[in-house]
């Protein structure tokens, strides 16, 4: 009688949990049960930036989907592996709990209540809120893989020691050379100065950025047109696929059309995401920035 009482209540639940999901008035977002009896990891990704650090330590079962930019690979470090999994096409917590997410993935940066909705249906969020420097980057490599598996750290590490490894290299090479004056515009009427991806870029790559330093630029502010005319720049940092379509809307926009740089096409020529990167593959920007700069050191 106890046993046959205990099934009727656990068909009962389910079956409202079921007429609640028809209603859209609940979500179910719990996963189903893995081999080993307990419950599989399922985890949604929200931003490029979080993409980027899962794919990087995650097994591919755990990705349940990624960001509605994750194969794109102008803001996408991993849009080549991103296919392969599911996205989120609108960036709304209905969406995003249709994957019957354990875990979702954020950054401070995304909308507060779509942050605040999915901590409602229960299921956990992990918010990204320290991405300045490439130590942050490790850090929340090691944030995310103590949520996921007990072998998760270990493959963390390792990417973070071949990440410290290649950054030795780098240096190594880099020890002595003069650095290289240069600017990164934008056709959004903004430059970088301190504080963003692209000094970050530029202070590992012997690179100096004369927004920051001639300009006493914060951020990504307005860029001081007529003062800019006067900086020695010796090369513009540009993304895109040629140096020739990275240039052809700077070549009509003041004040860069009056720049002997961007006349005579001194471009050091990056792929798209590596301007604004958060993740560990700000050092693929790095090394691609280096050789740009002072191929001289470069076999």
């Amino acid at each position: 009688m106890g046993t046959s009482r205990s099934t009727f209540r656990f068909i009962t639940l389910w079956l409202l949990v079921a007429l609640l999901v028809r209603a859209g008035t609940s979500y179910v977002t719990a996963s189903p049960p893995s081999h080993d009896g307990g419950y599989a990891i399922r985890v949604v990704s929200q931003t490029v930036g979080s993409d980027e650090l899962l794919l990087a330590i995650a097994k591919p079962e755990q990705v349940a989907a990624l960001s509605h930019i994750s194969r794109e690979s102008i803001y996408s470090a991993v849009a080549a592996e991103a296919t392969k999994y599911p996205q989120i096409t609108l960036g709304d917590a209905e969406t995003i709990l249709r994957f019957h997410p354990t875990l979702v993935l954020v950054a401070d940066y995304s909308r507060a209540e779509l942050v605040e909705q999915v901590r409602r249906s229960g299921v956990r969020v992990l918010v990204f809120n320290r991405y300045a420097t490439l130590d942050d980057a490790f850090a929340n490599l090691r944030l995310l893989a103590r949520e996921l598996d007990a072998d998760a750290p270990a493959r963390a590490e390792q990417v973070i020691a071949d990440c410290k490894e290649r950054l030795r290299v780098l240096e190594k090479r880099l020890r002595g050379v003069a650095p290289v004056r240069v600017i990164a515009p934008s056709t959004y009427g903004v430059i970088p100065g301190a504080d963003t991806t692209v000094q970050d870029l530029c202070d590992h790559a012997a690179a100096t950025n004369l927004a920051a330093t001639l300009g006493h630029l914060k951020g990504h502010a307005a860029p001081p047109n007529e003062q800019m005319l006067t900086w020695p720049i010796d090369k513009v940092i540009l993304g895109g696929n040629s140096v020739d379509s990275a240039l052809a809307s700077y070549r009509k926009l003041p004040p860069y059309e009056f720049m002997t740089a961007i006349k005579a096409g001194r471009v050091a020529l990056l792929e798209p995401y590596m301007l604004s990167t958060v993740s560990h593959y700000r050092l693929a920007g790095y090394e691609r920035l280096a050789r740009e700069l002072h191929p001289e050191v470069f076999p």
